[in-house]
């Protein structure tokens, strides 16, 4: 049910580990299975502040995310993009939704 979303104009050397580690750091964050956490990661052109230094936008979507958590999350992934990516916490954007069960479908249903 968590889903995590990370955009940035870095080259991800390791894909393969940078997700696995991301999935283990959300799912341990907000206390959820990893089996239900899904990531993913997108190189792309990015401007922030009219530059085109690293910088990178992340999305984190999860079912019941408390608002009151919000700020020890943006730590930690900001804390683990500026270790993998180089990406200075300045430069990285995060969206934090927190949505309804019946509104996140799953294996033909919803929770």
């Amino acid at each position: 049910m968590p889903y995590l979303g990370i955009q940035t104009n870095v080259e991800v050397g390791d894909k393969d580990s940078f997700l696995k580690d991301i999935s283990a750091l959300v799912a341990k964050e907000l206390g959820k299975p990893e089996r239900y956490v899904m990531v993913s990661v997108e190189n792309k052109k990015m401007l922030f502040g009219g530059s085109g230094e690293a910088c990178a936008f992340v999305e984190l979507k999860s079912i019941g995310l408390p608002s009151s958590e919000t700020a020890g999350l943006s730590r930690a992934i900001c804390d683990f993009i500026k270790e993998r990516l180089k990406v200075p916490p300045e430069r990285v954007y995060i969206n934090f939704a927190d949505v309804r069960g019946n509104m996140w479908g799953w294996n033909g249903s919803t929770f």
